[in-house]
């Protein structure tokens, strides 16, 4: 199997996994606070939205390299 293919099939899994579930989230850290033997830090919990198109382009441009003729 040579890399268009791996990368054809990677990109299959990577368009249905975003169909899936359509987003994911993480959580970054954004102020600290060191008051002497006191800590305080605040986390923000943020969310990425992937769109449909982006997981069904990917799904079409992985097709088409995993089932394109080798010349």
């Amino acid at each position: 199997m040579n890399a268009i293919k791996m990368l054809g099939i990677a990109l299959m899994v990577a368009g249905g996994l975003a169909l899936l579930y359509g987003g994911f989230t993480y959580t970054q850290d954004t102020h600290e606070a060191k008051l002497g033997p006191i800590e305080l830090s605040v986390k923000d919990k943020k969310t990425v939205n992937i769109p449909i198109w982006a997981g069904v382009g990917a799904i079409a441009v992985g097709a088409f390299l995993l089932f394109a003729r080798n010349k």
